[in-house]
């Protein structure tokens, strides 16, 4: 049960738009229009560093799932294995990903993991930053900074406030 009521979209017409948009019930959203200049400003903040850029989308959501894997949050991972496999991440990779067994991935993905998964969980990155600096510019590094940042910001509000996947 989550911490908190999650706000009915009858309560929140900008909530109800974005239901309307995605087509779905969204119970991220529902946590987040209590603050409702707060989800204003999510939405957009996202997008931004969730859309294509310079890093390709298999990479940022290998970065995405490997920080909620590592801080078990089952709505982002719900919601990012979908997208996962959208940009071609096989269900073995997602296995592999969740126990840490990295060896199936290749160089470069690997950077990426360890990097994600050292951010998650220090906070800091001194030990995996050099090997993601051999195969990344400074501007692909920042935006999966913005990735890894994301996830841990998602994962901990809906960890913290008991938000679990749509049914």
């Amino acid at each position: 049960m989550p911490a908190v009521k999650l706000v009915d979209p009858a309560q929140s017409q900008e909530l109800a738009e974005l239901e309307q948009k995605a087509r779905k019930e969204n119970h991220f959203f529902r946590g987040m229009a209590h603050r409702a200049e707060a989800l204003r400003a999510f939405v957009p903040l996202y997008g931004a560093i969730m859309r294509p850029g310079s890093v390709e989308r298999r990479v940022k959501e290998l970065a995405y799932l490997t920080a909620s894997y590592a801080n078990e949050c089952p709505y982002c991972t719900a919601a990012h294995i979908a997208a996962g496999r959208k940009a071609g991440i096989t269900d073995a990779e997602l296995e592999a990903l969740q126990t840490q067994q990295d060896h199936t991935f290749s160089e470069v993905e690997r950077a990426v993991i360890r990097y994600a998964r050292e951010l998650t969980q220090t906070a800091a990155a001194h030990e995996s930053r050099p090997a993601l600096q051999e195969h990344f510019s400074d501007e692909q590094i920042v935006e999966l900074t913005l990735v890894v940042a994301m996830a841990n910001f998602t994962n901990r509000f809906n960890n913290g406030l008991g938000i679990l996947p749509e049914s």
